[in-house]
């Protein structure tokens, strides 16, 4: 298990047992019977239902992602970056970009090929774009999903 992945589990537990212990909070003012309790409470019930929920989908893109990372690296066609990296690590902003261009390039030519996709959002990611890297690499969930892969 990756350290990453230990954290979010971690993260995930954490935030769970405090929505648990809201809910609770929030059911003993349902059952009160005093109308300000019970108007507090029903708010605070419905607000953990809608971070359960977050949390679900949250956990299942990451689940997936990494799915299609291992159909990838089973298929030695990982994507391959040729990045001039800071000493931080990260890619530098203009060859991020340039990298960027190439695979935007293979998913106009291939809009149905997920691993185009899935591509496309590691470079958008490495470009520092994360709102749309999420964005691609739900596209390339969606076509993974159309062709069986998941």
């Amino acid at each position: 298990m990756t350290s990453a992945k230990f954290g979010a589990l971690v993260m995930t537990a954490l935030v769970i047992i405090y929505l648990v212990l809201v809910a609770e909070r929030s059911y003993a003012l349902v059952v009160s019977g005093d109308p300000i309790g019970i108007a507090i409470g029903s708010t605070m019930l419905f607000l953990p239902a809608i971070a359960f929920w977050a949390i679900y989908m949250e956990l299942r893109f990451g689940l997936r992602i990494e799915k299609l990372g291992k159909v990838l690296l089973e298929e030695n066609a990982w994507p391959q970056f040729p990045f001039e990296l800071r000493p931080s690590g990260r890619p530098t902003k203009a060859s991020a970009e340039a990298v960027f261009d190439t695979y935007r390039e293979k998913v106009e030519a291939d809009e149905r090929n997920w691993k185009a996709w899935f591509a496309l959002g590691l470079a958008y990611d490495a470009a520092g774009d994360r709102a749309r890297a999420r964005k691609s690499m739900r596209e390339a969930i969606a076509l993974a999903n159309n062709s069986k892969t998941l």
